[in-house]
């Protein structure tokens, strides 16, 4: 029997294992190798976006359904288990990308199946936190759980610009030719991305499918019972809620706060390829930075939220990241915030390297103050159910993003202009902070 210590750590594993999945593939790898195939920096950062887009509709859809039967059945480690298959095997056809028979929708297909597996995973993990803590604790473990899970990215990405990702000589970043003799040529030491990712995840989730125990949950009933009731439930859950005011205003101002970030990190990499010229080296060197500044802004922000509660920490890192998307907008390869320089100067890099520190930052502590405030808002005995509504709001208008990105992008013809969408966004969900209370319903706690 696991200690209660061991289901902790257990849990955070997940964290840990699922983390390459946005560090690698969703950003500072993939991404990246899409954009430098496609040549055409506009045509690859529009593809990207609506491909994300049409996975993030998927994630919509089906999560809240999938939480409410998750609930009635009384069991959420079978899910987990599936999904954890779409994650793998998602990851592991990236393999298959080419340069010279690159089939982008097929990518893109993969890319998807193991995404909503990576996503749904997260809604039934981050429903069993409740369980592993008091209410003054859960803060605490979950800045522990994303600042460790930010720690398995870091390294995940290190060990992949070390030993496989080539650079434009061929080599990786420590000058070495791409481990097992993979092809520079074919690019195989970044398409080895994929299946590396998939052996992470499948070898970091062994902690927690050993130690990490659900309690059991009095009147469970059998899936097939569980999912012709849940749909009716769900229905009454959904028109409850504009009655739950400040439940409704959180998942409202979650969904465009959200949304605008995981827009920042999908778009980072891209952005950077096509405006600053950078090469995946590059990239990756970022994605380090700002997983590092994740990772230390996770763990202070969780003890800032068990100090002071998940409210405050939000409302400074929305405020944070709508500064540093409009920074972003002033940042070219021909000029810095407004002043002109010259093409061989490093100040744009310097530049979009602070932002993206920035990020990691207030993107950390935002993601892990986020979900403990998830856990206020709702009511304990439906948490699954509320897990899937919160990745509902995050998936809703997941496809806006991408999607305003893309059209922004395309009218324009301009990266830099495409990427401006992301500050009213951010906006939008600090005016709805206005309305959430700090210890949610009363009447549900």
């Amino acid at each position: 029997m696991a200690s209660a210590r061991q289901r902790i750590w257990g849990w955070y594993f997940f964290d840990f294992a699922s983390q390459p999945y946005n560090t690698l593939l969703l950003t500072f790898i993939f991404g990246p190798y899409v954009g430098s195939v496609m040549a055409d920096g506009s045509a690859a950062q529009a593809v990207w976006g609506f491909g994300i887009a049409a996975a993030g509709f998927v994630i919509a859809v089906a999560s809240p359904l999938l939480g409410a039967i998750a609930d009635k059945a009384g069991g959420r480690m079978p899910f987990i288990w599936l999904f954890s298959l779409m994650y793998v095997l998602g990851a592991w056809g990236i393999w298959y990308s080419d340069p010279q028979n690159f089939n982008v929708w097929f990518v893109m297909v993969c890319f998807g199946i193991g995404l909503i597996g990576m996503e749904f995973a997260t809604t039934f993990t981050n429903a069993m936190l409740p369980d592993l803590g008091t209410p003054d604790q859960v803060g605490r473990i979950s800045g522990s759980g994303w600042a460790f899970g930010y720690v398995g990215g870091v390294v995940a990405l290190i060990l992949m610009l070390a030993f496989f990702a080539e650079g434009s000589n061929g080599k990786t970043l420590t000058g070495l030719s791409p481990l097992f003799g993979l092809d520079p040529a074919a690019r195989e030491g970044t398409r080895a991305v994929g299946p590396f990712t998939a052996i992470w995840y499948a070898l970091f989730m062994i902690p927690f499918f050993l130690w990490v125990r659900e309690p059991r949950k009095p009147g469970a009933v059998p899936v097939r019972q569980a999912a012709a009731a849940a749909w009716p439930e769900l229905k009454r859950t959904l028109r409850s809620l504009p009655g739950r005011r400040s439940m409704f205003a959180y998942l409202g101002s979650s969904m465009f706060y959200r949304d605008a970030l995981n827009g920042m990190y999908t778009f980072g990499g891209i952005y950077a390829v096509g405006m600053l010229g950078w090469t995946v080296t590059d990239v990756g060197i970022f994605g380090i930075l700002a997983a590092i500044t994740g990772a230390v802004f996770a763990w202070l922000g969780g003890r800032a939220d068990s100090r002071f509660g998940p409210k405050p920490v939000i409302v400074a890192s929305v405020v944070v990241l709508t500064l540093v998307a409009l920074g972003i907008v002033f940042i070219s390869r021909e000029a810095v915030f407004g002043m002109a320089v010259t093409a061989d100067s490093c100040l744009p890099d310097i530049a979009f390297y602070i932002l993206g520190a920035m990020i990691g930052a207030a993107g950390g502590s935002l993601q892990t103050a986020s979900r403990t405030m998830m856990i206020r808002q709702s009511d304990p005995a439906r948490i699954t159910e509320a897990f899937g509504l919160y990745a509902l709001a995050g998936k809703a208008t997941s496809f806006i993003a991408p999607a305003l990105i893309a059209l922004a992008t395309t009218i324009s013809g301009s990266q830099r202009i495409g990427i401006s969408p992301l500050i009213v966004l951010f906006l939008i969900g600090l005016v709805l902070l206005v309305w959430v209370k700090p210890n949610g319903e009363q009447a549900h706690r």
